[in-house]
């Protein structure tokens, strides 16, 4: 054997040994994959074990719309409001200094003029809404009458109405909240002004009230 055969079988051992460790890595890699096959194949029996019998369902033409979530309820905001609006509303103001001395002891803001409390009083203004007070507690009333004011004049009502009664179904027939709404009324920041009804609109049991923005 020549010493030119020799260095070339020197030369073959290394692209050999490439070779065979190719093989082995290919060895290793197929085995590793018949494994993972075998153990997702017990998985299934397992599963179909503890399961037991599925029948498919059949398969149908229905189109299954999403459902839009519900919009969030602001349910907090709205309670703190609420408990703003009936801590605002004090029974101590001394109301009768702040009423005209008039017929109907009626009331105006400051900056407002007797002659938009005489159109009030005509009915220039068109009622947009209505809260009736009758049958209501003292609390539940000044609730009520605050969140109707600040929700009337949140959408951008001018004029409504206010029923508080004529007290005939109280004791000793006084109105129990005529006095109570007034004065509640003069504390609201949204009230401009406000007169007792003409008696086609419910006379001494009501109050016609002038919101922001409306004079």
């Amino acid at each position: 054997m020549s010493v030119k055969t020799v260095r070339s079988l020197a030369d073959l051992k290394p692209l050999a040994r490439e070779m065979a460790a190719a093989r082995l890595a290919a060895e290793v890699e197929r085995e590793r994959v018949a494994a993972a096959m075998r153990l997702a194949e017990q998985e299934r029996k397992i599963f179909e074990l503890t399961v037991g019998p599925v029948t498919p369902l059949r398969s149908t033409d229905r189109f299954i719309h999403a459902v839009e979530p519900p919009s969030p309820e602001p349910r907090q905001r709205e309670a703190d409001e609420r408990a703003v609006l009936l801590q605002a509303l004090s029974d101590e103001i001394d109301v009768e200094s702040l009423l005209d001395t008039d017929e109907t002891l009626s009331f105006r803001r400051e900056g407002i003029s007797l002659e938009v409390v005489r159109k009030l009083r005509r009915g220039h203004w068109s009622l947009q809404a209505q809260l009736d007070l009758h049958g209501l507690r003292r609390d539940a009333a000044r609730e009520a009458l605050g969140l109707f004011i600040h929700d009337s004049a949140r959408r951008g009502l001018r004029c409504v109405r206010v029923v508080h009664g004529k007290g005939h179904g109280s004791p000793g027939r006084e109105p129990v909240l005529k006095g109570r709404v007034r004065r509640w009324l003069v504390q609201k920041s949204e009230v401009l002004a406000f007169v007792q009804a003409r008696a086609s609109d419910g006379g001494a049991g009501a109050l016609i009230v002038l919101l922001n923005g409306t004079a």
